[in-house]
C-alpha cells in the first residue's frame, strides 16, 4: 500500500470540498483509493496504480479549475473518460460555446465535445441520445453563438407537434397557442442564453423563428441555423421534408431521442431511418450520446438506465 500527499491550490481544493466533498468522493470511487482533503493538502491512500490513477485525476481537475471550470461528479467522469482516449481533459472541456452573465455553457463529456466540433465544422449534424445530454441545449447556444458572430443572418428552430398522451385539439387557443406547449422548451433555453427584450425584438423581426415542423413545407432556408428538435417524432416524409429545406449558408442540427418516440406503432420514425440512410455522406455528422453523457441530476442517469434495461428485457 502507498500513501503520499501534496498540496493544491486553493481554488481546487474549494472545488473538491463543495457540496458536501461529492467531487473528492468522486475521484476517490474513480480511483478506488482513499483520498483525504485538510485544508489545501491531499492525502491518498491505496495501491500504487490506485495513487497513481488518482494524482492523475486530480491534475488534470486541477488544469480545469485553473482555467474557470466548475467542477461536479460528472466532469471526475469525463476526466476519466478522457485519459482513456490518452487525451487531457482541458483541451475537451474547456471549450466556452457561450457566455451571459453568470452562465458559461461548455461541453461536459466527451461525446458533448465531439458534437460541439461537429457542430462547427459540419453543414449537418444529428444528435442522438437519452434526455438530459445537452443536445438541444448546446445546438442553442451554437446558434446563438453563430448569429452574434453575423456567421448566420437567423435563427429557426422547430419541432414537431406530436402529442405525448394528449390531444392538441382538447388545448384551448388558436393553432400556435396549441403548439406553443411543444415549443416552449426552445423558448426556454433562449432566455437562458439572452436578455428577455432581445429575444423578443428578435423574434418579432423574424431573426429567431420558432415553428412547428409543419411550417416548414415548401420553403428554402439560407444564411440560417436550423435545428429540428424532437427529432424521432417525425414520419420518414416530414424529416426528408426537413432535410431538403437546407439552402446556401446554412447550418442543420437535428436532435433526437431514440427511446422516446410517440409516433403511431405504424409510422416509421424520420430519426431512425435518416441516421441508417446517411451514414457516410460527407458534410453530415451523427453523434451517438450515452447514458454517460447525462448532465442533468444524477438520478436521470439511473432512470436513462433502468428503462434501458427494462427495454432489453421486454423485447
Amino acid at each position: 500500500m502507498t500513501r503520499t500527499s501534496f498540496i493544491v491550490s486553493d481554488a481546487l481544493a474549494r472545488e473538491l470540498s463543495s457540496r458536501g466533498d461529492e467531487v473528492l468522493k468522486a475521484v476517490a470511487q474513480t480511483a478506488s483509493c482513499k483520498v483525504y482533503l485538510r485544508g489545501d493538502e491531499v492525502m491518498l491512500h491505496g495501491d500504487d496504480d490506485q495513487v497513481l490513477r488518482a494524482q492523475t485525476v486530480l491534475g488534470e481537475l486541477g488544469d480545469l479549475v485553473a482555467g474557470g471550470t466548475a467542477l461536479e461528479t460528472q466532469t471526475v467522469e469525463a476526466v476519466t473518460g478522457v485519459l482513456a482516449t490518452d487525451g487531457h481533459a482541458k483541451d475537451v472541456l474547456s471549450d466556452v460555446v457561450w457566455r451571459y452573465r453568470t452562465t458559461t455553457i461548455q461541453p461536459r463529456t466527451i461525446n458533448q465535445k465531439r458534437y460541439v466540433d461537429a457542430i462547427r465544422n459540419t453543414t449537418m449534424t444529428f444528435g442522438c441520445g437519452p434526455a438530459g445530454t445537452g443536445k438541444t441545449y448546446l445546438a442553442m447556444a451554437l446558434a446563438v453563438a453563430a448569429l452574434d458572430a453575423r456567421q448566420v443572418s437567423r435563427i429557426i428552430l422547430t419541432r414537431p407537434a406530436v402529442e405525448a398522451g394528449e390531444r392538441l385539439g382538447f388545448l384551448p387557443g388558436d393553432l400556435m397557442a396549441k403548439v406553443d406547449p411543444y415549443l416552449r422548451p426552445l423558448f426556454d433555453a433562449l432566455y437562458d442564453m439572452m436578455e428577455g427584450e432581445r429575444v423578443t425584438a428578435l423574434l418579432e423581426r423574424g431573426v429567431v423563428e420558432v415553428a412547428p415542423l409543419a411550417f416548414m413545407r415548401g420553403r428554402t432556408l439560407n444564411d440560417a441555423f436550423i435545428i429540428l428538435d424532437e427529432a424521432q417524432n417525425t414520419t420518414r416524409e416530414q424529416m426528408r421534408m426537413f432535410l431538403t429545406r437546407l439552402g446556401m449558408g446554412s447550418k442543420v442540427v437535428v436532435t433526437g431521442d431514440p427511446t422516446q418516440i410517440d409516433l403511431p406503432r405504424d409510422k416509421v420514425s424520420g430519426l431512425i431511418e435518416a441516421r441508417t440512410v446517411l451514414q457516410g455522406i460527407a458534410g453530415i455528422e451523427i453523434i451517438e450520446f450515452e447514458r454517460a453523457d447525462v448532465v442533468r441530476h444524477k438520478l436521470v442517469q439511473e432512470i436513462v438506465e433502468a428503462y434501458r434495461v427494462s427495454d432489453e428485457e421486454s423485447a
